[in-house]
């Protein structure tokens, strides 16, 4: 057994928290996302290094079997994984920072049981662990579930959800006291009711999330997120740690602002969120104001399309979810070079919630090698729109949706939504007229100045460069 001084050890923590703070810190921009994220997982090596010498470990064969495991599957993950499976990946890796801490504090109870007691701050932290870790792994499985399209990507709601949420939350709650009072005592049924906590939390998960409509899985995966911080917190008062408190409240904070962040794009209360039926879809017999949509949808070749892009001046592109699916990243940014070397000025609107997880076009634009400074917030470059002679549209739906300010009857009415429809010329990329995850028409592609130009997003992106070269 190797041991340090604890004073040693606590620096040595201290050290991997900075690393966070300033990691987290460099998160919250794209340029400099990739040191963020590599001096993350610089504080998370030297923490979990540093804690293989604490004076309580003694069974290093079974820490090495686990870090070799883990570190082959998550190689293993990271290289196999598309960029289209990326919000999927993101959900899981959110319910296993859950389930770890239900299973570190479930190791701990069963080491101490009654002496667990003996504290009552470790002991509601023990609890809160339990409940919030196996909530976020059962909750980030259906939401995996929902983005992989295994589970239905609409709302599933039954009657009396909410009321029977509350139930199994307080039923929850209310056994956690009893399994106190058990341990305090002769502990008898203490292992029952410890079945229960569990077992409620994990239907919690369930039904927590199996409201949410598909279309609101970005807030969802960030809130499961701030979930899987709280959780790590509560275990390191715990087991005492205080890097395990430090980093899970950081993660916790940051997923609950951005939560409130991405609410707030969507139009949407985190209450809301909370409590469940986030994203539900409207009744059926609704008005939604489908089916008395004014206008014509008209076509265009990627031929033709090029022929507007030549004498454009100004093109901003919105990307959405259909960019992720065609993998067309790439050949956006050959055509993002292809018009910028022709003098053409060129941006990028990333809405708050396009695609399936908080920054995904952000994510995929990166890896294209997209000069960060081309990119722009939505109320940074939403009053730019009306001064665009073209706006392509590629695989974007609701986040473009006039309804969301027109149509007092639309499900999405109030959510801010980018002002596409002001462009001179709006050319819209999709496969069909099929509906985006809210369900509803969108109202851009009967505009007088929308083009729907219909196919796989990276063929018709490479349509337009061919037909921008027979130009030459």
């Amino acid at each position: 057994m190797i041991n340090l001084p604890e004073g040693f050890i606590d620096i040595i923590y201290l050290i991997s928290v900075i690393a966070f703070v300033f990691g987290i810190k460099f998160l919250g921009s794209p340029k400099t996302a990739r040191r963020g994220n590599l001096l993350s997982m610089i504080g998370m090596a030297i923490g979990a290094t540093v804690s293989i010498f604490d004076e309580s470990v003694s069974r290093y064969d079974l820490i090495a079997a686990g870090l070799v495991a883990s570190a082959v599957i998550g190689i293993v993950m990271a290289k196999t994984v598309k960029m289209t499976g990326m919000p999927q990946m993101v959900a899981l890796l959110n319910g296993f920072g859950g389930l770890s801490s239900y299973l570190v504090a479930s190791a701990e109870y069963f080491s101490k049981e009654s002496a667990i007691t003996d504290d009552m701050i470790v002991y509601v932290s023990m609890l809160l662990s339990f409940l919030i870790g196996m909530v976020t792994f059962t909750g980030s499985l259906v939401a995996a579930g929902k983005l992989q399209e295994i589970i239905t990507g609409r709302a599933v709601i039954f009657p009396l959800q909410k009321t029977l949420n509350l139930v199994m939350a307080i039923a929850a709650i209310v056994c956690g006291v009893l399994l106190y009072n058990e341990l305090s005592g002769s502990g008898s049924d203490a292992l029952l009711y410890f079945a229960i906590v569990s077992g409620l939390s994990a239907i919690l998960g369930v039904t927590l999330v199996i409201p949410i409509g598909g279309a609101d899985m970005p807030v969802v995966v960030s809130l499961l997120n701030s979930y899987s911080g709280i959780a790590v917190a509560m275990t390191g008062f715990v087991l005492g740690n205080n890097a395990l408190i430090v980093v899970g409240s950081l993660v916790g904070a940051s997923g609950m602002i951005l939560t409130n962040i991405m609410c707030k794009a969507m139009n949407r209360s985190l209450a809301n969120v909370l409590f469940g039926g986030f994203g539900a879809a409207p009744a059926a017999g609704t008005d939604t104001g489908a089916g008395q949509i004014q206008g014509t949808v008209k076509s265009m070749s990627a031929e033709e399309s090029a022929m507007l892009m030549d004498v454009a001046e100004t093109v901003i592109i919105v990307p959405g979810y259909g960019m992720a699916v065609s993998q067309a990243q790439h050949v956006v940014k050959k055509l993002t070079d292809y018009l910028m070397k022709k003098g053409t000025k060129v941006r990028f609107a990333i809405h708050p919630v396009a695609g399936r997880m908080p920054g995904h076009m952000n994510v995929l634009l990166a890896e294209a090698g997209v000069d960060y400074d081309l990119l722009a917030d939505m109320d940074q470059i939403n009053d730019d729109f009306i001064n665009t002679d073209i706006t392509i549209v590629i695989g974007a739906n609701d986040v473009v949706n006039p309804a969301a300010k027109e149509n007092p009857a639309s499900p999405i009415y109030g959510m801010p939504v980018l002002n596409v429809e002001q462009s001179k010329t709006v050319l819209v990329l999709k496969r069909s007229m099929n509906p985006g995850f809210a369900g509803i028409d969108n109202e851009l592609f009967y505009k007088d100045n929308t083009m729907m130009v219909f196919g796989d997003a990276k063929k018709t992106v490479e349509g337009f460069i061919s037909g921008l070269q027979e130009l030459e």
